[in-house]
């Protein structure tokens, strides 16, 4: 009994050692203007039936080039709206200058923001910049290791309860009204046909459920929806082109010592 003990109150501390909310408050995320111009790539081209609770997929042919990165994405567009400033009255700088400031705005801690905003000269928004220097980024996001390697990949063996549910819901609601869009891992465990993290950018309150509005990384284009049902004490997921649609687990990650 007692070698539960240390896992019991790492699942206590993970819940309360959470990310300052910013000191002085910014306006919300943007999208598209603060996510990324170019998308990740699935591995797998995804059969999605009507009606059909299964999914088909199929090897990609050719493999893309870009791929396995959703922790990553989320992670850097949050760091460069935390980190960065863009101001379109400047001229346009050089690529080493643009190398650097990359580098310096992910070399910044990703769970709060800190110290004087990097200026980023020449663009008005991360998703013209990202346009412009496609290459840069995705050389400066480096492998997959980095989504899979997240320090809160942990949490997703352990159980998910309708009351910690909640709890993740009303945390997310707090973090929005605290100008902090919160990262998500969206999953189903052992089967892990979800797998995936969002980074949530607003949220609709109903007596019946909250409708979070999220950037999702294997979309550059629209947003996609994750709603707490309240009845059920549980997550679903809007349907994707890689996601039929339907109940899923979630949490917050980037956020706090254990996540």
């Amino acid at each position: 009994m007692g070698a539960r003990w240390p896992l019991v109150l790492a699942l206590a501390v993970g819940c309360t050692l959470r990310a300052a909310p910013p000191e002085h408050r910014r306006e919300p995320f943007r999208f598209p203007a603060d996510a990324f111009a170019f998308a990740n790539q699935t591995i797998w081209e995804y059969e999605i039936r009507p009606g059909a609770a299964d999914v088909r997929w199929y090897e990609r042919e050719p493999r893309p080039d870009f791929a396995l990165r959703c922790g990553t994405m989320v992670r850097v567009a949050r760091q460069f709206y935390d980190h960065a400033r863009f101001d379109p009255r400047q001229a346009v700088a050089d690529p080493a200058t643009y190398e650097r400031l990359v580098r310096e705005v992910i070399r910044r801690d990703p769970r709060r923001p800190s110290g004087e905003p990097v200026v980023v000269p020449g663009y008005a928004d991360f998703r013209r910049f990202s346009a412009a220097h496609e290459p840069l980024l995705k050389r400066a996001m480096a492998g997959p290791w980095q989504s899979y390697l997240q320090r809160g990949n942990w949490r997703m063996i352990f159980p998910f309860t309708g009351r910690q549910q909640q709890g993740v819901a009303d945390e997310l609601v707090a973090a929005l009204a605290a100008g902090r869009p919160p990262i998500v891992h969206v999953l189903r465990y052992p089967k892990l046909t979800i797998n995936h993290m969002l980074l949530v950018f607003a949220a609709d309150e109903t007596p019946a459920d909250i409708r979070f509005h999220a950037y999702d990384p294997n979309d550059a284009d629209h947003p996609v929806t994750l709603t707490y049902e309240r009845a059920a004490h549980g997550f679903v997921f809007a349907r994707t082109p890689y996601f039929p649609g339907g109940p899923v687990k979630a949490y917050e990650v980037y956020d706090g010592l254990l996540f």
